[in-house]
């Protein structure tokens, strides 16, 4: 269990600084959500007394204006952790109808939205998805993002002779379209330090070292206020499509590969697929990006078994962090093991800090016989 808890506010038009002390000591409130499957956003609530320096001097001033960069870094026990780079797309003023009840909202989203302001009309000819989005990532290098691009398990390249791959959209609908298509998702993730984030394009990651557990139903080891799993049985789905070879002219029915070419099982027993469709918009497409469609729409359906909980940061000890794993103890041999965060919300206000929490996998009994405490 840690006390330790500091918030930091950086804030600029493009290169983001220090937020002034006045408006650091009038923030009251901080909700910042994190999804590894939509755009992250976040919310700010500030007091603001009718002659307060925010009323009369930083709003008239254009200082909170939408598209104001913001970033947002909270130290627990001395660790900093970078929660948001993001810009303000709204503001909310309520002047109370009591002394001291005035607040400003500030209401952003993560630094994908400026990916989403602009229609563009581009061509790629020869390069495969993952190029296309290191190429897309890298028009932003100004706000700090780094492209981190992963190929796809099956190579495809387009035939200049056949197709030329074309945008036509924002940079932002371009990318996920292109991380739908091949089974990979699409999110910047802030950090590792102020100012700077990666924008990853590949699949869910699902290796690597899990953060510190969640313990449940275990007396004084508990570091959740609530958690608890459902099983959705018709969430798996089998996928199928249809292929024409391009010779012969003849029709092929191919099944969706196996999503273990994508991530590794979380656990032992896979959820059975009860229902079986047709993998839709496929025409034309060659072999290869047929196959990517399938894997893409059979990975979507098969986290059939979920998690949901809150927790207290100062007792859990840790900024539990989405798009990461994270291991569960306590509640018993079929819920127990590793899970993907899928989204986590954080709730701050001045001395408190909780966390809500989906965990999501793709079957039941745990594969690890004992997880990271």
């Amino acid at each position: 269990m840690t006390r330790s808890l500091h918030l930091m506010l950086l804030m600029g038009k493009v290169v983001p600084v220090p937020a002034p002390a006045l408006l650091v000591d009038a923030l009251q409130s901080v909700q910042i959500t994190s999804s590894s499957d939509a755009a992250s956003g976040f919310q700010l609530v500030f007091a603001a007394s009718k002659r307060s320096v925010l009323t009369e001097v930083m709003l008239p001033s254009g200082l909170l204006d939408p598209r104001t960069r913001v970033v947002l870094t909270a130290v627990v026990a001395g660790v900093p952790h970078v929660l948001m780079d993001g810009v303000t797309t709204r503001q909310d003023m309520n002047p109370g109808q009591t002394f001291g009840s005035s607040t400003l909202t500030l209401t952003g989203d993560d630094l994908s939205l400026l990916m989403d302001l602009e229609h563009v009309e581009r061509c790629y000819p020869r390069l495969p998805p993952h190029l296309r989005a290191s190429l897309v990532c890298a028009g932003y290098a100004q706000y700090g993002i780094v492209p981190l691009a992963v190929p796809p398990v099956i190579s495809s390249f387009p035939n200049p002779d056949v197709e030329v791959p074309v945008q036509s959209a924002t940079d932002l609908v371009y990318l996920r379209a292109l991380a739908k298509d091949v089974g990979h998702v699409f999110f910047i993730e802030p950090g590792p330090v102020p100012g700077a984030s990666i924008a990853y394009w590949g699949p869910e990651v699902r290796v690597g070292l899990p953060q510190p557990a969640l313990t449940v139903d275990s007396g004084t080891a508990d570091n959740v206020e609530s958690l608890s799993f459902g099983f959705d049985g018709l969430s798996h789905t089998r996928y199928t499509a249809r292929f024409v070879e391009p010779v012969a002219k003849t029709e092929q029915t191919v099944p969706a590969p196996d999503v273990g070419l994508l991530r590794p099982p979380l656990a032992l027993r896979p959820a059975p697929a009860l229902r079986e469709e047709p993998l839709t918009g496929q025409t034309g497409r060659s072999l290869a990006d047929t196959l990517l469609g399938g894997l893409g729409a059979a990975a979507r359906s098969a986290d059939a078994v979920t998690g949901q909980g809150r927790l207290d940061v100062l007792r859990y000890g840790h900024v539990l962090r989405a798009r990461q794993l994270v291991g569960v103890r306590g509640a018993g041999p079929t819920y127990d093991g590793l899970y993907y965060v899928r989204s986590v919300t954080h709730d701050i206000s001045r001395g408190a800090y909780k966390q809500s929490f989906t965990l999501t996998r793709d079957a039941l009994v745990s594969n690890v016989p004992v997880v990271v405490p």
